[in-house]
């Protein structure tokens, strides 16, 4: 552990002059992301472009899954990974080798998309069966909205007519009255921002309750009366609400007394104090609380900061270098220490590592990809300052070194 202390300084601390001597020889923070990325990409959008993701994916299922079909593994795996990795293939192609393996992920995921709704081919997904199927729909439908241009645009027509009618047929599940809410509103509001027939009511009945269900600081109850301190707030509440608003902006949408801009306003706020909630719960060594159900989700825990970057709409008191500096330290104390790869190369359950005891009873090695998530700055340029600025030592490492940092207190809403 010390050494993983001593990591956390050393990014700190100016180079020496032979430090930088060899610092071409050092891996970039972000060759150092888009190579993870990479590797946790390729192994399913290559199988799925070929149509036999199904066929060769090595899968694994909580010992204590209940009795769907296990056959939601796919979509899971596919949906939240695409909804991750969207923002950075969405960049323009060019020659150096991260830009050769985000082109080639594009290419495969783009022929994966089509093969999802296609009924004649062996990798379409399982669209029509369990209810669990809104749940990942709402993922797909989000990686369509982080990269509307670079991946909905470009596919065939039929494609596109095969997820309106897929997306619509999903409205024969009846959501539970919690954080599912907003899986609907994330489908229906895609729907309005690509044009198509949407429900209305699902999406403002979702909003409606996220509303109630804020209870501050950036934290939101899963239902009425109900918190639990886990990270569903990062997982799915902000997020998929500054989406659902953002779609209906995008659609110029009425709605019946929701002043989407405004709410979507109050909404940015709400996620900026939880990204610095966030920043604040990543420890010197890169570690962060394991709390609450489905700790095997990951780094999927810090969506709010990792989309606050990528929006480039950090608060004041956080700044890029200290960001990139604090998810760069939590991806290598995750990743560089314990193997969270299964043989086939696909994510194994477990929070660091292959701890299949974490999983809860709708847990399967699909649902894992949403630590995807935590990538999405990758979407920013590399001459972004995201990437460019010096790391900078975040709020734990100055608190606990001695050093000077802003102190936090309750953000109240603005109307």
């Amino acid at each position: 552990m010390k050494s993983i202390v001593l990591l956390s300084l050393l990014i700190l601390l100016p180079l020496t002059a032979s430090a930088k001597k060899t610092k071409k020889t050092v891996q970039t923070d972000r060759e150092y992301w888009s190579a993870l990325a990479y590797k946790m990409a390729q192994p399913v959008l290559e199988n799925m472009a070929k149509g036999e993701l199904q066929k060769n994916m090595m899968t694994e299922f909580s010992p204590s899954f209940d009795k769907r079909d296990r056959r939601v593994v796919y979509m899971e795996t596919f949906g939240r990974l695409m909804a991750g990795i969207s923002p950075w293939l969405s960049l323009p192609d060019d020659d150096t080798a991260e830009g050769r393996q985000r082109r080639q992920l594009r290419e495969w995921a783009l022929q994966a998309y089509k093969n999802a709704v296609n009924p004649e081919s062996p990798d379409y997904l399982l669209w029509r069966k369990e209810g669990q199927t809104l749940v990942d729909a709402a993922y797909l439908a989000e990686s369509f909205i982080r990269a509307y241009d670079a991946l909905w645009m470009p596919l065939d027509d039929t494609t596109k007519q095969r997820y309106i009618d897929e997306f619509t047929r999903l409205r024969r599940v009846d959501p539970p009255y919690t954080n599912w809410l907003l899986f609907s509103s994330t489908i229906e509001s895609f729907l309005a921002k690509a044009g198509a027939p949407h429900d209305n009511f699902r999406i403002n009945m979702a909003i409606r309750k996220t509303e109630e269900w804020y209870v501050g600081d950036g934290w939101f109850s899963d239902g009425q009366g109900t918190f639990a301190f886990d990270y569903y707030s990062c997982y799915v509440f902000h997020a998929m609400y500054l989406e659902t608003l953002q779609n209906m902006i995008d659609a110029k949408g009425g709605g019946w007394g929701i002043d989407y801009r405004k709410f979507r306003e109050r909404q940015l706020k709400r996620t900026q104090k939880m990204a610095i909630v966030l920043e604040r719960f990543i420890s010197p060594e890169g570690t962060f609380p394991v709390i609450g159900r489905s700790t095997p989700y990951r780094m999927a825990a810090m969506q709010p900061l990792a989309l606050m970057a990528w929006y480039q709409t950090l608060p004041k008191d956080l700044s890029n270098g200290q960001v990139r500096a604090a998810l760069t330290q939590v991806f290598h104390r995750m990743f560089d220490q314990q193997d969270n790869f299964n043989a086939g190369g696909y994510l194994t359950i477990g929070f660091c590592g292959s701890q299949p005891d974490t999983a809860d009873w709708y847990t399967n090695n699909g649902s894992l990809y949403m630590c995807s998530l935590a990538f999405m700055p990758l979407g920013l340029p590399a001459d972004h300052p995201f990437w460019k600025d010096a790391p900078q030592p975040w709020t734990q490492v100055k608190a606990w070194g001695g050093q000077p940092f802003p102190k936090d207190h309750r953000w109240s809403d603005d109307f």
